[in-house]
Formats: structure tokens, sequence, C-alpha cells
């Protein structure tokens, strides 16, 4: 049987550009399209893709003309779009990015799906420093680009191609395809409302930690350490504070660009970390991952050694750079517990916040509009300004009758200061007039590529405005 061609519908995005990697390193035809592309945004994503050997296309249906392609589309790809369209018309296969994932997923011998509401992408970034440095080569396939693969070859690296037989993946459970995952080790970071309700979380992420081996599960969570209650004693957990968990934080110290801490078993034997990343949440995503490690045999010395060097993911609180006295800085949060974990880090130190965050949709914000709210109104000192533009939207038939206004309105309403905007340029001028010296602003946001070149923007501004 020949090697199958794909098209990715979206290749440019967060998911689908390092599973065309893999496709790609698997040596398969793999073709793409991409809104963004056509709009002309984030070009070096898609020059880096075409370096790869990754074929682009309009997504007018110009690249589906073959029935034996397979048109692999994310859940968020309307039947709609021209690609889609094609797809039928010409009697080509059409599967969902998580099924082909899944599929990749659940081949291997070893399977490490890290799931949870918020530090996936982390926890998994360093899950898969810890394996490469240990020498177990895995494949890995994250939801942002890790640090310490980034290269100005390889500006992009979200995917690492490694042997077949250990596979780790950040496992999403916002659109249900998180039951597709049959893993060997599940870590569940955190369940606390994001795209579902609850009822709906505990059932799915209920389902994947019972078909585990092995379950790493957060004992600071209530929603986890049910789980963790729950599991037959397959679980293996974590705790910043809990000497009775199998992993937890001693002797932290934070610093504003990272944090030491000892990893601590009940027995009281501990090993020294020190984080180039900053933030206590940062110290539970650790302790997840050297679990995990553990759970493959990997020695907790060496584990916690090879995260001394462990440069973080793209956009979690990366500093873009510092102009005039203001530092900007980018950052992926987007919901009520990224949020709150990002200005907590930030506010243990100095300095005034100006946050320009721009919600992933109009959805997030009818879902967790009260929670949203709650997040800032505890993470926000007086002083701090709070700036939104209308929610990030590319198009469709998503319903926005309730958008950033409405949550400005719910932040003025608790005595916060916060302004909201009809774009983004507007926010951004409104960010130059208000910094000043000591102040720090973070670009806040998620499924939106262009944050980061706001970012640099803002930057450019400020470095101008000192000349």
């Amino acid at each position: 049987m020949t090697n199958p061609s794909y098209f990715f519908c979206g290749v440019g995005g967060s998911g689908m550009a390092p599973l065309a990697m893999i496709m790609r390193a698997r040596g398969h035809d793999v073709a793409g399209s991409d809104r963004a592309l056509d709009q002309s945004r984030v070009a070096a994503r898609f020059d880096f893709l075409a370096g790869q050997g990754v074929t682009l296309f309009p997504q007018d249906g110009s690249g589906v003309t073959d029935p034996s392609q397979i048109v692999v589309a994310s859940a968020a790809v309307e039947d709609t779009v021209p690609d889609m369209v094609s797809a039928r018309r010409v009697g080509a296969r059409v599967q969902r990015r998580a099924e082909l994932l899944s599929q990749l997923f659940n081949s291997a011998d070893q399977r490490i799906g890290v799931a949870g509401t918020s530090g996936k992408s982390t926890i998994t970034a360093m899950l898969t420093w810890i394996l490469d440095r240990a020498g177990l080569d895995p494949t890995v396939i994250n939801g942002a680009d890790m640090l310490n693969y980034v290269t100005p070859d390889t500006p992009f690296a979200a995917a690492r191609v490694g042997t077949a037989g250990l596979f780790a993946a950040e496992v999403d459970e916002s659109d249900g395809s998180i039951a597709l995952y049959d893993p060997t080790i599940a870590v569940v970071s955190n369940i606390s409302l994001d795209h579902k309700s609850m009822d709906e979380l505990r059932a799915l992420f209920g389902a994947f930690v019972a078909k585990a081996r092995v379950a790493v599960l957060n004992l600071d969570n209530d929603e986890s350490a049910a789980l963790a209650a729950q599991s037959g004693g397959r679980a293996v957990t974590f705790s910043l504070t809990s000497q009775a968990a199998d992993l937890s934080a001693a002797d932290v110290v934070q610093r504003p660009d990272g944090v030491d801490f000892k990893a601590r078993t009940p027995s009281g034997t501990a090993w020294p970390v020190r984080l180039l990343t900053p933030g206590l949440h940062n110290v539970a995503n650790a302790l997840a991952a050297l679990l995990a490690a553990q759970a493959l045999g990997v020695d907790l010395a060496a584990a916690t050694a090879a995260l001394s060097d462990f440069r973080g993911v793209r956009r979690r609180l990366e500093v873009t750079g510092t102009a005039a006295g203001v530092t900007v800085i980018d950052d992926f949060a987007h919901n009520p517990d990224k949020i709150a974990a990002t200005l907590r880090t930030l506010r243990a130190f100095d300095g005034r916040l100006l946050v320009m965050f721009q919600p992933h949709g109009y959805g997030p914000i009818r879902l967790m509009r009260r929670e949203l709210a709650e997040a800032f109104q505890q993470g926000l000192a007086p002083g701090d300004v709070l700036i939104m533009p209308e929610p990030v939207y590319y198009g469709g038939t998503t319903d926005r009758s309730v958008g950033s206004a409405d949550l400005i309105a719910d932040l003025v309403a608790l005595g916060i200061e916060a302004e909201a905007y009809p774009d983004r340029a507007a926010c951004g001028d409104r960010l130059i007039a208000l910094a000043q010296p000591g102040d720090r602003i973070i670009v806040m946001g998620a499924r939106d590529d262009t944050l980061s070149v706001f970012a640099h923007e803002l930057l450019d501004r400020l470095d101008q405005a000192r000349a």
C-alpha cells in the first residue's frame, strides 16, 4: 500500500503544524492551506512549513483535487470551508486532527498523555526535555513551541520526531477528543471550568485516567484529587504543600526570572531544582513532569538536573524585551486559571501591570464571564489597568451577542480600572500612552499568533519613543 498524502486545512495552527511535521517526517506527502496565509498573517510560520516540504495552497479548495488525499481538519473547521466542500466533491476522506493524532499516539508502546485545564504545554515540554536528556528519544506533539528546540533553522518547534515506540502528546478536552486517547501514563495537571461544564469535564477526565497504567495527579486541585482517591492505587500525586503527595515542593524561593525549590518525597529525600521559568504554577508543572518521567524509569536525580536548563515554551510569560524602562511580556493565558496564575506570578514583584487581554472567542466570554471577571478582580492591584479589544474572530457562524465590552462593564462595576476598545490598534495606542518606566505590559490571549507580533510592535514603539 502506498503512503497516503495528507492535506491539512488550517496547517499553520498550533495543533496542526506539528502534526503536519510528524507526517512529513514519516515520509508522507503533506500539503495544506490556512486562512492566516490568505490574510498574510504570520508569514514566518508558512515560510518555515514550505521550507520543510509542505506544499501550501490558498484556502479556496484548490489544494484538494484527488480522492486518495486524506484531508485533516480540526473540530473548529466548518463544513462550508472551501477545502471541505472540495473534499466532498472529489470523494477525499476527511479526518479530524484528533483522530489522526490519537491513531499515532495509540500505536506507540509507551504513551504519555498530558491533560488538564492549565499547564499542559509546559508539562509536555518539560517531560520532553527530561526524556531527551535521558536518551529515550521521544516523539512529541505539543500545543506550543518548545524553546529548547527552537533554533535559527527551526524557529517553530512544537513537535519532536523520535522513536515511534515512545509518544508523548498534549491532549485536549475542549472538543471531547480526549476520549480517543489510550494512555499508558495519564497526566492531569488540574481540572476547572473552561470549554465545557464541570459534569462533562469530570466524565472526560475520569475516563481518561481510568485507561492508564499510571495516573499523575495534582492533590492541590479538588477535582484531580478526587480522581486520585478513585484511582485504585494507580495514582502518583504531586502538591506544592502536602507532604502526603508522592512528590511535593519544599524551600521554594521565587525569582523574577525563575524559581528554586526542592522536590521532596514523603520519606524526606529531596532533590534541588532551579527553574528558569517563574511562578509557583511552574513548580507544580515541574513536579508533574518529574513524576511522569519517573514512571518511565528515569532517575529523579537525572530528571531534576535536566530541568536546570529547561527554557520554557513560547508565549508562557515570555519576555519580549524592555524599552524605555517598560518590560513587554507575551502570555498565552486565556481562561480563569491561567489568568490567575500569570497575574499571581507577576504580582509577586514590583511594577504596575498594563494588561491587554484579547479573548480567544465569543463563546468563552459567555461561558466564563463571571469567572474571568473574578480572576482579574483578584489578580489586579490598585493602579493596574486592563484593556480589551473584541475577541479573536476569523469568520463563521458563532454567536457574537456577548463581547469584551460586557466583561469590561462587569469589571468596572467591581472597581477595576478596565477599558474596552473596538480593535487591537486602539489598545496599542492606549498602552503606549499609559506606559511609564517600571511598568510591565502583558499581551495576553490565545489562538492568535499575531499577538506575538503585536508584542514586538509595542516594544519597537517604546524604543522609538525613548529615542
